[in-house]
């Protein structure tokens, strides 16, 4: 099977497969797990003429975390919380800490992430690479706006502090981990009153109505997202659940649940089997799926009380959920198109919705202002994903055809998700390109750092 975050001590250890979290393509790779910098230094003198990359619990989707023939650095043994500022709201962490850590470690002193993504199992590092969002990006942006400072290793070797508002910060933003290693970071943080999230939910007809009550109100809610149901037709189409919520304040809770208001127990269900048969998540069953989700969504309900697990991280609950999808895998395919280029996003839905495909998990989110991050992913606009079977027929083709559409309207997709783009098309969807680039061939002209993504793309 492919390694998720496989320990392993010594760069002579033998390669082992490796894949994101869509269990295509995997490729094999020497996996290395530092425990502290010095090591993490030595990791990247060893990494040899196919270069490094770092990883952490593997939750790319794609090949951005995959070294085929080189080198990856397994960086979840770096894991210390180094210091809270419970006064002034900021932690400094190793890179390899996962947000359900910092979970654990900061709501008890009434504080939360800023920014999380569909699940918590993801390090502070790869939330850095990735420059993560969530459903808060039209209030307060993706992660690395919160990053005050981070320690990067450098293809040198040398653990440079690296501050906000400097190009080689702007270009870790979102730069894949092709800049270095983020060893540490620190955080600036949410305050909350509780672990409690007070939600509203509302059904859209179709996808005008969605937009529709998305712009009215989202500069009121502090999260928001939608459900989108991507096989309805007609008048119909795009029809969704619209979910929107706050931290519920002490005030809100029953009386019961004031005893301890800062109490965090996720939720977690028995692991999907190793083994899934084809065709599980096919049409019939996903259409079910989706009607009857649709129809068990209440046409408005205000004021839910739920968990922020149940809120921010519903599929965390099942370990190794992406078995689902059986050994072929799943495509996750995310894209934004700015405001003003909705014809775009309706000709997108459309022709997703025509061509039948049966995706399980689909949502739309409106983003706020654009990170300085040089391929940071987010940029005023609507964002669609999705997760596709990668066996369906001519899929490749399709989202080739939905690319060119995409970068039409001046979109761009995520490469945090992506296994397939094609490099043409790459500079038109982020303008910066050149700049990273640049730096990267100054930083590191000998490629030390480098991935499947980054050869693929010509990164």
């Amino acid at each position: 099977m492919p390694a998720d975050s496989t320990s392993t001590a010594a760069s002579d250890a033998p390669p082992v497969p490796v894949t994101g979290w869509g269990r295509t393509s995997p490729t094999a790779a020497r996996l290395i797990r530092p425990r502290t910098y010095e090591e993490a230094a030595a990791a990247v003198r060893a990494c040899g003429a196919r270069g490094g990359i770092a990883r952490g619990l593997g939750r790319a989707y794609g090949d951005a975390a995959q070294n085929a023939g080189g080198a990856v650095l397994d960086m979840t043994g770096l894991d210390r919380v180094h210091a809270i500022d419970a006064d002034g709201g900021t932690v400094l962490c190793d890179a390899g800490v996962s947000l359900h850590r910092l979970m654990q470690a900061l709501l008890a002193l009434g504080w939360f992430v800023p920014v999380t993504p569909g699940t918590r199992h993801v390090t502070v590092g790869g939330a850095i690479g990735a420059d993560i969002h969530g459903k808060n990006h039209h209030v307060s942006g993706s992660f690395t706006r919160h990053v005050l400072a981070l320690e990067l290793l450098t293809a040198d070797g040398e653990i440079r502090t690296v501050s906000r508002g400097t190009p080689l910060f702007d270009a870790t933003a979102g730069g894949m981990g092709l800049t270095g290693v983020v060893l540490a970071a620190t955080v600036r943080l949410q305050p909350v009153e509780t672990s409690l999230m007070s939600v509203d939910t509302e059904r859209a007809k179709d996808l005008d109505d969605l937009m529709a009550r998305l712009t009215a109100t989202d500069h009121r809610c502090r999260y928001s997202v939608a459900w989108i149901d991507l096989l309805a037709r007609g008048t119909s189409l795009g029809r969704s659940v619209l979910t929107r919520g706050d931290h519920a304040p002490v005030d809100a809770l029953p009386t019961r649940a004031r005893r301890d208001p800062l109490a965090y127990r996720p939720v977690r269900f028995p692991a999907a089997p190793s083994f899934v048969p084809e065709g599980l998540l096919g049409r019939t069953t996903v259409g079910l799926f989706n009607e009857l989700w649709y129809r068990k969504a209440p046409r408005a309900r205000a004021g839910e009380l739920q968990t922020l697990s149940a809120f921010f991280h519903p599929l965390d609950g099942v370990p190794h959920w992406n078995r689902l999808y059986g050994r072929g895998g799943f495509v996750q395919y995310q894209f934004v198109v700015g405001y003003g280029q909705e014809g775009a996003l309706r000709r997108i839905v459309s022709r997703i919705s025509r061509r039948r495909c049966p995706s399980f998990l689909a949502v739309l989110k409106r983003f706020g202002e654009g990170d300085p991050g040089w391929l940071s992913f987010p940029m005023p606009g609507w964002t669609l994903a999705l997760d596709l079977p990668a066996n369906l027929p001519g899929l490749g083709a399709f989202l080739d055809e939905l690319d060119e559409e995409v970068a039409a309207a001046g979109g761009r997709v995520y490469l945090a998700k992506d296994a397939r783009l094609r490099p043409e098309l790459l500079a038109a969807m982020y303008p910066r390109l050149d700049e990273f680039r640049a730096l990267r061939a100054e930083l590191d002209p000998a490629g030390v750092f480098t991935s499947d993504l980054s050869r693929r793309l010509g990164l």
